[in-house]
């Protein structure tokens, strides 16, 4: 048998590389070593270009590799798993999570935010509408002027001590007296030339007309009587004062709001008191008002006070009315404002005190009790006018009105014009 040739001289390769087995046997295959190399360099980035060329992996026939490794005991630098840092069967580099779509995020926030808010002011809606206490019909008032320009709200407070404790009428000065009555009313004209606020004193002279009984249907012929104004709210209600409002003025009224003594002394606590400048120091035994001059926050139980204080006041009437118009002006100012609107732990309570406590017409809205709180902000920001029905003198203690002048203030408001009428 032929022999393999000698090996070279100095030839120190190991006495088996190159030469046949000893073993009858013959050798099985040996699993050569492959090398792989990382990608081309870009041009001008050679050995020259200033950065290291990858170095070169081995792997063997397995398919298994990572750094250099041991040929005898396939030990390899790195992972034990052979992966490399990229993980197992990886190319040596690390795996990189994708980047966060932000505009997704973003978008996704923001629809969720945009219904939270629809649903939230739907219900809000809703459940404020449930509250209001729609129980003047309006539609029962006889011959009822043309309307004009713009809107009329009749604002009435009365003195109606429903809801009241014992200890609360005590509290706040209201008496136990049955029934209720007026003891303020307002006219309120929004329009494109800004609110106007009219106080109609209570004691103003007035004939009561033909009008139609609210509880009965039946109608009671007008005798030409001459009464004070409160006197048609305490005879038939709201629709006999709406009736002969319309019937002494000739202007359209479009909507009624009233609200008790409970009720404004709630919202005012509501809202957390009103900052009012009281323009002389005040005593008032019947009201319990007691007042230096001056600025300062009322609460509820003091608000009350100071708009039903009369005979502490050298006016009488005439200056309640005015000190009315202010306050009324200056809690509308505090209802709409951000401070209020944007705070739940605010608006639901103040929303809650108010609506519980107000009676409206059958047609009002929202969005008309909304209107008319912003317009009475107006009137107070010095937007619009306030002013009291202007006055030809009195006659048995009753409030005569400057037929004249009433009648321009009528054309004014019907026309939508800026009232030029001063009042008393």
């Amino acid at each position: 048998m032929t022999e393999w040739p000698e090996a070279r001289p100095n030839d120190n390769r190991g006495p088996r590389y190159g030469h046949g087995s000893a073993s009858a046997q013959p050798e099985s295959a040996r699993v050569m070593r492959q090398v792989r190399r990382g990608p081309v360099a870009p041009p001008g980035q050679g050995a020259y270009g200033g950065s290291v060329p990858q170095q070169p992996s081995y792997v063997d026939g397995s398919g298994h590799g990572g750094g250099y490794d041991d040929y005898n005991t396939g030990q390899v630098y790195g992972s034990p798993g052979g992966g490399g840092p990229g993980g197992p069967g990886g190319d040596g580099r690390y795996a990189q999570r994708p980047a966060p779509d932000w505009r997704r995020r973003i978008k996704v926030t923001s629809i969720t935010v945009a219904a939270v808010l629809i649903v939230t002011t739907v219900g809000t809606y809703f459940w404020a509408d449930s509250k209001l206490n729609r129980e003047v019909d309006l539609s029962i008032v006889l011959d009822r002027p043309e309307a004009g320009e713009g809107t009329n709200y009749l604002i009435v407070g009365s003195d109606s001590r429903a809801g009241l404790t014992d200890e609360q009428k005590k509290k706040l000065r209201t008496g136990s007296a049955e029934g209720k009555r007026t003891d303020s009313m307002m006219i309120l004209h929004t329009g494109s030339n800004g609110p106007t606020l009219i106080s109609l004193p209570r004691d103003s002279n007035v004939e009561i007309p033909t009008f139609k009984g609210s509880e009965s249907g039946k109608t009671f012929q007008g005798t030409g009587r001459q009464v004070k104004l409160n006197a048609a709210y305490a005879e038939d209600g709201p629709e006999l004062l709406v009736r002969t409002v319309e019937f002494n003025t000739g202007l359209h009224i479009d909507h009624y709001v009233e609200i008790g003594f409970a009720g404004f002394a709630n919202i005012v606590d509501a809202v957390g008191g009103v900052e009012m400048d009281i323009p002389q120091d005040i005593k008032d035994t019947k009201s319990g008002a007691d007042f230096k001059k001056g600025k300062q926050t009322l609460n509820g139980e003091e608000a009350l006070a100071f708009v039903r204080t009369r005979y502490a006041l050298a006016g009488s009437d005439l200056d309640r009315t005015k000190n009315q118009q202010k306050f009324l002006s200056a809690l509308a100012s505090q209802v709409a404002t951000p401070g209020t609107v944007l705070n739940p732990f605010k608006l639901y309570p103040t929303m809650g005190a108010g609506l519980d406590s107000l009676i409206v017409d059958e047609e009002m809205g929202l969005f008309d009790l909304a209107g008319m709180f912003w317009a009475m902000k107006g009137v107070s920001g010095g937007d619009g006018t306030s002013l009291n029905m202007p006055l030809a003198g009195s006659s048995g203690g009753n409030l005569l009105w400057d037929k004249a002048k009433v009648k321009q203030l009528v054309n004014q408001l019907n026309n939508d014009e800026k009232v030029t009428v001063k009042g008393d």
